[in-house]
């Protein structure tokens, strides 16, 4: 190996070399679904690293997402699609765009993080021509983890003026959280259910629900509680119906 630092070029042509027509059999053979695990074992790795505070574990880890990521780019590029250069242009474009503070000229009126956090999440979801909350819910990945997933759903949910409907008092403590979710998850192993694949189905059920009571209320904003739980309960009875 050459007594040098390599750069991001580097990597473009060893990934180009290791597909070519006389490359390797193993790279040449891969697709995007054949290594679709990968890209989530390393950044699972790359997160281990941040968690343990390793620094070298975290430098190694990041080459491997960053190489799942030239590994799609090379595929697709053969493919005729996009290529890594589209992907760099993709990402620099939506930073700019979403922070309007920095390069377009837009002050903000707190100067706090919070703010640029709302108007992130208002630029994304005009840009992705999300224009009702359920719209935003749908945008949410299906292929997270259901237990973030979950989370995810409830936030854009209540930023689109719907807090789910339940309990109230006394929130519960980090430990008592864990504690129910555990038990939860022993519950679910007692019945021979598939926590995961259960909390998947919910999900589901919750943003589809979602949609017919937006539907039904006109949107959520402005709303009276009592009307957006009537047309949740309503939602829910087409739900049973069907």
């Amino acid at each position: 190996m050459e007594n040098k630092r390599y750069g991001m070029d580097d990597l473009l042509a060893i990934m180009a070399r290791l597909r070519a027509p006389d490359g390797c059999p193993w790279d040449r053979e891969q697709t995007h679904a054949s290594i679709r695990r990968n890209m989530i074992e390393e950044a699972y790795e790359a997160c281990e690293g941040i968690d343990l505070d390793d620094k070298a574990l975290l430098c190694e880890e990041l080459g491997d997402v960053l190489l799942q990521v030239v590994f799609h780019a090379r595929i697709e590029e053969e493919a005729g699609g996009f290529d890594f250069t589209d992907v760099t242009d993709g990402v620099c474009r939506k930073l700019i765009e979403r922070h309007p503070h920095i390069f377009g000229g837009q002050e903000l009126k707190t100067g706090s993080s919070a703010e640029v956090l709302e108007n992130w999440e208002v630029i994304k979801q005009r840009t992705k021509h999300n224009e009702t909350g359920a719209d935003a819910l749908d945008a949410v990945a299906r292929s997270l983890p259901a237990l973030w997933r979950a989370d995810k759903l409830l936030s854009r949910a209540e930023r689109a003026g719907f807090a789910y409907p339940g309990e109230t008092g006394e929130a519960a403590g980090f430990d008592e959280t864990g504690d129910a979710l555990f038990e939860t998850v022993v519950r679910a192993r007692r019945a021979g259910v598939d926590p995961e694949m259960a909390l998947t189905a919910a999900n589901d059920r919750f943003a589809a629900r979602f949609r017919r009571a937006e539907e039904r209320c006109g949107g959520f904003a402005g709303k009276s509680g009592e009307e957006k739980a009537a047309a949740w309960a309503a939602a829910g009875r087409t739900e049973e119906q069907g």
